[in-house]
């Protein structure tokens, strides 16, 4: 295993509890994306633990390239986000894991042992949907209405129109101005091929998107 964490008081704690567990070696460690990726070319670790955000880098960056430099590896991003974005973004990425760093050292091993086993582990509640979200990446769909070809964006503004929201609203909560979520709107008519709100509702509640 490889650990990937720009703290270097977590990335030492999390090598020292989990040198505490036979059948887990610790063969390498790195605080930054590029140096992640010599480390794993180097070692070809069966498992990458690293965290979501590293300083200036991104996690679920480094998750992709790795994934393009070392195929065979599994990744799990270890973080304090509990963010259904960063969820949804980490799983597309190629993650095969999703934990908070409040689990306990045991319910990280464990995770540790069934993602390299081939499951798909989420310790993260990202707001009650997690669940859902797993069941959705294992179909191929990344969010809701993914596989009518919604981007993330225009799944949360159909999400808010199907709770009764209005275009100056959504702009509102999504900060963002009102000709863009018009923008988002219309693509959301085009792709789910319907011709106004009414019909993007009655679409969303059929396909069970938001359950």
């Amino acid at each position: 295993m490889v650990l990937v964490e720009n703290h270097e008081m977590v990335r030492v704690g999390l090598k020292k509890m989990l040198a505490e567990y036979p059948g887990i070696r610790v063969v390498g460690e790195a605080e930054d994306a590029p140096e992640a990726l010599k480390v794993a070319e180097s070692l070809a670790p069966d498992v990458v633990l690293s965290e979501v955000r590293l300083g200036s880098t991104s996690g679920l960056e480094l998750c992709q390239d790795l994934l393009t430099w070392c195929a065979d590896s599994r990744v799990i991003m270890l973080t304090v986000y509990d963010d259904e974005q960063y969820l949804a973004q980490a799983l597309q990425a190629g993650a095969r894991g999703y934990l908070l760093k409040h689990i306990s050292g045991e319910e990280l091993v464990a995770a540790i042992h069934r993602v390299h086993a081939g499951e798909l582990v989420v310790t993260s509640t990202a707001g009650g949907h997690a669940a859902s979200m797993v069941t959705r990446i294992e179909s191929g769909e990344y969010w809701p209405g993914g596989r009518f070809g919604l981007t993330l964006r225009e799944s949360e503004v159909l999400a808010l129109i199907v709770i009764g929201m209005n275009n100056q609203a959504i702009a509102g909560r999504l900060i963002v101005g009102e000709e863009t979520v018009r923008t988002h709107v219309r693509a959301i008519y085009r792709k789910l091929e319907v011709n106004d709100r009414t019909s993007a509702l009655a679409t969303a509640l059929r396909e069970g998107l938001f359950q």
